[in-house]
């Protein structure tokens, strides 16, 4: 028994030393986007730390779909969908991409021409994302998200998604 407690306080000094290497888990997302029908499984953070060519990938696949925009997108918008999928207790769900980036053209046409899109939306900022996730209940997810208190949570049952983004904290 003394042999297993000195064992585990071994382990764990050596896991706070200066320098130890600590290697954080890869983070990784599955999408699929229902306008393009385009699927994408990508380690987006390796080691703590992002990884440009995915976020190169992340910010085509996200274009906006009605112009072919590409616009960076804010990395912490893929932070909180992992979070998400984890929160559900589903990290390797596939997610379903309603819109992403919008050009500012795109929301102007989406403004004038459906109801309940802002005029500052953060879609055009790269910062915000319709999503949804078959086999979950749109109020569950939405819930989830709320839990996270992580920036907006929009709900649409009737749409069938959620609106997520990575502005301040407020709900719809």
């Amino acid at each position: 028994m003394r042999i297993c407690v000195f064992a585990l306080l071994l382990l764990f000094a050596l896991a706070i030393l200066p320098g130890a290497p600590i290697s954080l888990p890869d983070r990784h997302l599955r999408l699929f986007h229902t306008h393009t029908g385009e699927h994408l499984d990508v380690v987006y953070k390796h080691d703590g730390s992002y990884v440009p060519g995915a976020l190169e990938k992340l910010d085509h696949f996200l274009r906006d779909h009605r112009t072919g925009d590409v616009h960076h997108y804010d990395p912490r918008v893929f932070d909180l969908l992992t979070d998400l999928t984890q929160a559900i207790g589903r990290p390797n769900a596939e997610i379903q991409i309603i819109c992403g980036y919008r050009a500012p053209k795109s929301n102007e046409f989406l403004r004038t021409h459906t109801s309940g899109v802002a005029k500052h939306s953060l879609h055009m900022q790269a910062e915000a994302i319709d999503i949804r996730l078959p086999g979950t209940r749109t109020s569950k997810f939405r819930d989830a998200a709320l839990a996270l208190g992580r920036g907006g949570v929009g709900y649409y049952p009737v749409s069938d998604f959620i609106h997520v983004d990575v502005g301040r904290v407020r709900r719809w």
